[in-house]
């Protein structure tokens, strides 16, 4: 019992620990500064380049990363030293294909392999003799499909499952996807169903019925919780605006989020972390830095942020937690002692049993010695 409580409370210090897993979506911005800089504030986990937002149904694929780079010139294989420096901190970098604008779609399953194969050698780690971001392998491939070919059947299942075929001994191929938050996603249900994506970023904003909304949570609470009763993959982040200017609506004031939110749904046993659109609104009021250190950034204090005192809640699990697993070295110490001494206790027994016989042995000999003798004396009388 005591170890099961000890368990559940590692549990909850473990998941409270993923608040600080932060995915943000870069390249959409002129203003919001570099790849390797974005990288060096270290507050991401995870960093997704944004967008791939042409290819498909025979089209030529095209990269949008607003003046970053110009994709037709080929000067977007400046970022390949960018990226090596994200990934060399540790921070996976993922390609997103789709977005709210661009023309993008699968028509058939041929056409779900042929995107698949244009991925793996393009951005991954497959070969090609001109990869728009050099000789840099992504980490993997972000789904964030907004837009419907109409009429057309959606392929994105089977992309996926050409994606992750490419997994190999010296690479895998993460796959991630950011639905919107009603539940099940029209766009994406069915490639969620297969259960192979690492990632889910579940996008609470700009959907009225499922997002925050007039100091309300419940709302977006009750669908977060059925996404994560319902969805079997690896981890699921809080997709949320970085500032009010970021989406129409669904932005929550940062001292509400860890206060309110974050406790609740960091306990889903798949919680991963919050993911944020996107870098240029966190750049200018420090969210991230808020949802890492608790502490307001000067821009942001005295609008929604205010100085936040330690978690005191993680420190008393921690500690409960602490007090249990001594408690039960404790216990498994004095069920070894008692063991030792019934050990020892028993061989003393055994011992003792010993002695006891070799003593009755030795006094049988010994009477028998003497019947001998007073046999043979008897016998010698009985002559004379």
């Amino acid at each position: 019992m005591i170890l099961h409580i000890f368990l559940i409370s590692t549990f909850l210090v473990s998941n409270a620990a993923e608040s600080n897993n932060i995915a943000i979506y870069w390249g959409q911005n002129n203003n919001e500064g570099t790849l390797s800089q974005t990288c060096a504030t270290e507050n991401y986990s995870y960093v997704i380049i944004a967008f791939l937002n042409k290819f498909g149904n025979g089209t030529t694929p095209e990269i949008n990363l607003a003046d970053h780079c110009d994709p037709s010139s080929n000067d977007c294989t400046m970022l390949s030293t960018d990226i090596k420096n994200c990934q060399a901190k540790g921070i996976k970098v993922l390609l997103s294909i789709g977005g709210a604008d661009g023309e993008y779609g699968l028509v058939s399953s041929e056409d779900a392999k042929n995107v698949s194969g244009y991925l793996w050698n393009k951005f991954l780690g497959g070969n090609s003799s001109l990869r728009p971001f050099g000789d840099a392998v992504l980490d993997g491939i972000d789904f964030d499909i907004e837009k419907r070919l109409k009429g057309k059947q959606q392929h994105w299942d089977e992309l996926a499952i050409f994606l992750k075929s490419y997994k190999n001994s010296t690479q895998n191929v993460y796959l991630s996807a950011a639905p919107q938050c009603p539940f099940s996603d029209g766009e994406l249900g069915a490639a969620l169903d297969t259960g192979i994506f690492d990632y889910v970023w579940l996008q609470f904003y700009n959907n009225p019925e499922c997002e925050y909304s007039q100091n309300d949570v419940n709302q977006l609470l009750d669908s977060w919780k059925r996404w994560t009763e319902s969805l079997t993959v690896g981890k699921l982040f809080l997709g949320l605006p970085a500032s009010r200017a970021a989406a129409d609506n669904g932005y929550i004031p940062a001292a509400l989020l860890c206060e309110s939110v974050l406790p609740l749904v960091a306990m889903s046993r798949n919680y991963g972390g919050v993911m944020l659109w996107a870098t240029y609104y966190d750049k200018q009021c420090g969210y991230s830095s808020y949802i890492r250190s608790s502490l307001c950034t000067p821009q942001c204090r005295g609008n929604d942020c205010r100085r936040k005192e330690n978690k005191w809640w993680v420190w008393i699990i921690i500690g409960v937690g602490v007090a249990l697993a001594i408690s039960l070295i404790f216990c498994l110490g004095c069920t070894l002692r008692k063991k030792k001494k019934t050990q020892v206790d028993g061989k003393m027994n055994q011992k003792k049993v010993l002695h006891e016989i070799e003593s009755d042995v030795v006094l049988s000999d010994k009477a028998r010695s003497v019947e001998i003798e007073d046999g043979k004396t008897l016998s010698n009388l009985v002559k004379e």
